[in-house]
């Protein structure tokens, strides 16, 4: 299993893109304009905020999908055990405050958005499929589409079996992760065996994979592929892991396919997670 590296620079690249989804629903974007230490100025600040008690003034409820998750909020589809990490969702309606970072993370929320929305594009000018409206229309400045900023804490001994991710498929339409503080991604390939995705990957890459309701609209032209982060041993279980995926979402009332718009969908999906 290869996934691509692409460089996002020249003009003539969706091809390669389109190319690297649909054989691994994953590929790698080099050169996508955003330095690599706006994330890691991030991911200093948001691990102050969860080792800090601020974080349970912004909880999140059932109907306000916003805020902070506690630790075991979530379970990926068809599993029992909660995943082992807190996470504070950040959408476009919301206040931050100076704990959060606010000005980088509007910047970096804004930024990540039109990466987004110029693959999607690609992705739509480069495949065969005809989708209801075109893929950059569905996500222009969607309210939906999500910043994910999560902590995985060093691995207890008493975890019995739960793990920092388990096995899952994205919701959205593609989601754009940059490089996390310690490596733990794994993708299902074909044959069914895990790969690392984010071993070897240049620090400066963003990664980007194929989500469920890519699937969905393109009557599965595009494969939303599962993967996992695993528990680390070693040194790697005695520190705590940092990540920020961006989860490219539709507008509501996107039309996905004959059975969902994006709002059904996305309503279903986050039942089935225990997360309303």
């Amino acid at each position: 299993m290869k996934i691509e590296t692409i460089d996002l620079k020249p003009k003539s690249i969706g091809q390669d893109l389109v190319s690297s989804l649909r054989e691994t629903g994953f590929a790698v974007i080099t050169n996508h304009g955003i330095p690599m230490e706006k994330f890691e100025k991030a991911y200093t600040t948001w691990a102050a905020y969860f080792a800090s008690e601020e974080k349970f003034k912004d909880l999140f409820t059932p109907n306000w999908q916003r805020g902070y998750y506690p630790m075991k909020s979530e379970n990926a589809k068809g599993f029992e055990k909660k995943d082992l990490k807190e996470f504070f969702h950040l959408y476009p309606d919301m206040h931050l405050g100076q704990n959060h970072g606010a000005s980088d993370m509007w910047n970096l929320y804004t930024n990540m958005a039109n990466i987004g929305q110029q693959l999607l594009k690609m992705i739509d000018e480069n495949s065969e499929v005809k989708f209801s409206v075109p893929l950059d229309e569905m996500a222009e400045q969607s309210p939906q589409t999500l910043l994910r900023i999560l902590h995985y804490p060093p691995i207890g001994a008493d975890e019995d079996g739960a793990v920092r991710a388990a096995a899952h498929e994205d919701i959205n339409l593609i989601t754009l992760l940059p490089a996390a503080t310690y490596p733990g991604l794994q993708v299902k390939a074909a044959d069914g065996s895990w790969v690392f995705a984010d071993m070897h990957v240049p620090k400066d890459a963003i990664i980007v994979n194929a989500g469920d309701m890519l699937q969905e609209a393109s009557n599965g032209y595009f494969k939303s592929t599962t993967h996992r982060v695993v528990n680390p041993t070693g040194l790697g279980a005695t520190i705590s892991r940092y990540s920020m995926p961006m989860f490219i979402h539709p507008h509501s009332e996107v039309r996905l396919s004959e059975k969902y718009t994006a709002g059904e969908y996305l309503d279903e999906r986050l039942r089935e997670l225990g997360l309303k």
